[in-house]
This record gives structure tokens, sequence and C-alpha cells, in this order.
């Protein structure tokens, strides 16, 4: 490597994490503030607040912020050398503007895997302890407030509930309904389902069972209380949505799989999180790349306006990602899509900036 890609890369890599360095600390600094009370009346520890909280608090802000101060670095640093006329003599010595990007490329490249690192398997397992610590010590009791919940938890079996008292893990109104060549073979109807914690198994109260024969006879039995085995875990009840955060790549696949197979209404979010995991360290190239284009050019006025420009053009990046996202979570978009159009059409943006750059 050349002297001028060491430099561009140390200047490049070192402007960024000194300015993820600063907003962090200052994100910390608001988030106790607002947070102080929670944790005085709830007497959280010291050691937890530190080790618990604000240590996986840190990963996490880290790679929300990535792509925004990525941008930032890149303006910051590159307008300040063609401020200076240093962009214009490298240029002048014969290097070409496509080697002269190389090194921030490299450097993109090394944030990208380190976000796709973090994104996929380190953030999960910090999320898993800061999420922990915010449900005993600042969140109230989650209480699953769903109702006419329907699922497929079987290929063929399908459960319902009026509604499931995720504190006591009761549901009501319950009825199982197994299915063959489009036709009910056996159905169960219970006033309630209760999970038995000692014994580890659901209580049928009140219910009857009816299940048809081959010979198209009927056989009916009713009870007031029957013990009864179902492939349904009780905690699936008594998750927030924002649980799966704290599942690695696989692990997020494999729900995938299973809620599908459940037809979960929660399936929007959970594709959204998976391929935003892959779009979002994406984003750290084409923001580069329009970072350089933008302040590559020396302007009068000095590197204020090209600083103004580039926090604009990311702010309008991360808010046109959120409206996308939007429309896959709440519209009928298909997820894929809706993740990958903000990086879609600001790589256009991006190859229009950089064709038109100074050469």
């Amino acid at each position: 490597m050349k002297i001028l890609d060491l430099f561009i890369i140390k200047k490049f890599l070192g402007t960024f994490f000194f300015s993820i360095a600063i907003i962090i600390s200052i994100a910390i600094i608001f988030d106790i503030s607002e947070k102080l009370d929670d944790f005085l009346s709830n007497h959280a520890p010291l050691k937890a607040i530190v080790f618990e909280y604000y240590l996986n608090f840190i990963p996490y802000f880290v790679n929300l912020f990535s792509p925004l101060f990525t941008f930032i670095a890149v303006i910051f640093f590159t307008s300040k050398m063609a401020y200076d006329t240093e962009v214009v003599a490298i240029l002048s010595s014969g290097v070409s503007f496509n080697r002269f990007t190389l090194p921030y490329l490299i450097s993109a490249a090394v944030l990208t895997v380190l976000s796709l690192l973090l994104l996929n398997f380190v953030i999960p397992k910090a999320n898993e302890g800061r999420l922990n610590f915010e449900e005993k010590y600042i969140r109230n009791k989650f209480r699953n407030r769903e109702i006419n919940i329907h699922k497929q938890i079987e290929p063929g079996t399908y459960v319902y509930f009026e509604s499931f008292n995720n504190i006591e893990n009761v549901g009501y109104k319950f009825s199982l309904e197994k299915i063959k060549e489009n036709k009910i073979f056996y159905k169960i109807n219970a006033e309630q389902m209760k999970w038995d914690t000692i014994r580890n198994t659901w209580v049928l109260e009140n219910y009857n069972i009816r299940k048809i024969l081959p010979n198209n006879k009927e056989e009916l039995e009713t009870g007031a209380k029957k013990d009864y085995t179902l492939k349904l875990d009780h905690k699936e009840f008594a998750r927030r949505l924002n649980n799966i955060e704290t599942m690695n790549y696989f692990e997020l696949e494999n729900h995938i799989k299973d809620q599908q197979m459940k037809g979960s209404s929660d399936l929007p979010f959970l594709l959204v999180e998976k391929y935003q995991r892959v779009s979002l360290p994406f984003a750290t190239f084409v923001l580069t790349i329009i970072g350089v284009a933008i302040s590559s050019r020396k302007v009068r006025g000095g590197i204020g306006i090209q600083i103004g420009l580039g926090i604009l053009l990311s702010f309008s990046y991360i808010l046109f990602m959120q409206v996308s996202n939007t429309f896959a979570t709440v519209g009928n978009a298909p997820a894929l899509l809706a993740v990958w159009i903000p990086n879609i059409l600001y790589s256009i943006i991006a190859a229009v900036l950089y064709f038109k750059a100074p050469k």
C-alpha cells in the first residue's frame, strides 16, 4: 500500500471511531439523566447498571449510528483535504480519481465486515443482557394484550385463544383443530387451558374432545379437567417483539421459519430485522462513495457547506429507510424490497455524484 492509502485509511477510521466515541458518550449521559429515577426507584445495583446495561448499550448504539458517522467522517476529513488543496495536488500528480477512492473503499469494507459481525453475532448477545436489565429495572412487567390468537403449531394442527394471560399462563376460549385432506378429524374446545408449572404440562378445563373415526362415526369426550400434551411453549406469549434483537443470524432464521409455519402476524417485523442486518452494513459503501464525491471538490465558504450537505443527505437516508420499513411492517410492501429501496435509490445518487466529481 502507498503512503497516501495508509494516510487516508488512518484518517477515515480515526475520524470515524473518534466521532462515534463522542456521540456514544453524549448518548450515555442523556440516557442516564432520563433513566436515573428508574434506577433509584427500582434499586438497580451500580454493578448491574455499568456491566449489564451500559456495557451492552455501547455495541447497540455504535452499530445504530455507524452508517451516519461513516458518512460524517468521510465528509469531514475529505472536505478539509479539499479545502487545503491536498486533493487537487493528489489528482494533479497523476493519481486517478478511481485510485484516490480505493483506500476509502478499503476502509468501508473493514467497517462493513465489522458491522455484519456485530449485527448478526455480537450485538444480539449484548442485547440480551441489556433487555433483561430493562425488563427487571426499567419496564413494567409485560402483559400480552393480543386477542383472537390463531397459530399453526404443526402442519395441519391449528390452535385458537380468545386471549392469553401471560402472568398466570392461562388461555381463554381455547380450541384446537387437526385437519387432513381439508377435513377436520379431531377438535377440542375448552373454557380455558392453563400451563401447570410444577408438572410442565397443559391442563384443559371444562373441555370437550370430538374425534371423527375412519368410518365417519364420532367419539365425544367431555370433562372438567384433563392434562394435555401440546407442542406449544407458554413462553411464546410472554415475549416482547424486540426479543428478536437477542437472536443471532441462525437463531433468527430458524425463528422466522417457525413463525411462517404458525402464520404469525409478526412475520413482517421478523423479515425486516433479517434483511436490515445485511442492508445496513451495505449502506456504509453507498454513503462512503457519496461522501467522497461531495467533499472532494473545493468550494467557497469552507467545509461547513459540505458538512451541512452531508448531514442533510445522511438524515434523509435514515428518514427514507424508516418510512420504507414502515410500509413493510404496517402495509403490504415486500420486506426485502422495502428494506433495500433506500440503498438502491442512494446507490443511483452515489453513481451520479461520483461521475460528476472533479477528476
